[in-house]
């Protein structure tokens, strides 16, 4: 690898780095969730391409996904595993399936900025539903490898 490419790769990695330290809190929280579910079946690994720990196979939950800041819960075999979007559940029309590894990689990124702001105001955004902001974010990422921010923003897109 050429010194300048090298040179480029450091900021990304230490944003990285300060993003993880910034949601650690809700890290935990993921990590606690998630090792209790080990007793139950779960196991867990490290994906470097969603920048989190993986519980795969947790007992609890509708099923799908939940992620708590570099932490994934999933409650099935693999996350690369197709599913539908929020709008297309909610009949709000017809959208293809998307990855949901790359909806949780969303998120991801949005706790890395938020870092414990990020519950507060997903809470204040809906929670878990059409209308939050967040998981149209996440879906729109999803879809077109674009936009997770949840706001509209020319910086972070």
């Amino acid at each position: 690898m050429s010194e300048p490419a090298a040179a480029a790769r450091l900021p990304v990695a230490a944003l990285r780095v300060i993003g993880a330290l910034w949601t650690l809190p809700n890290t935990l929280l993921g990590l606690i969730a998630g090792i209790a579910g080990i007793a139950f079946g779960a196991h867990a690994h490290y994906s470097r391409r969603e920048l989190a720990i993986v519980f795969h196979r947790w007992p609890w939950g509708p099923g799908g996904a939940l992620t708590l800041g570099n932490t994934i819960l999933h409650t099935g075999d693999t996350l690369d595993s197709p599913c539908v979007t929020y709008a297309h559940r909610a009949g709000h029309g017809e959208e293809p399936a998307i990855i949901l590894a790359d909806h949780e990689r969303a998120h991801v990124y949005q706790y890395m900025v938020l870092g414990p702001l990020f519950l507060p105001l997903y809470l204040l955004c809906g929670g878990i539903s059409v209308r939050n902001r967040f998981e149209r974010a996440a879906d729109r990422y999803a879809r077109d490898g674009r936009g997770w921010w949840p706001w509209p923003s020319t910086i972070l897109k």
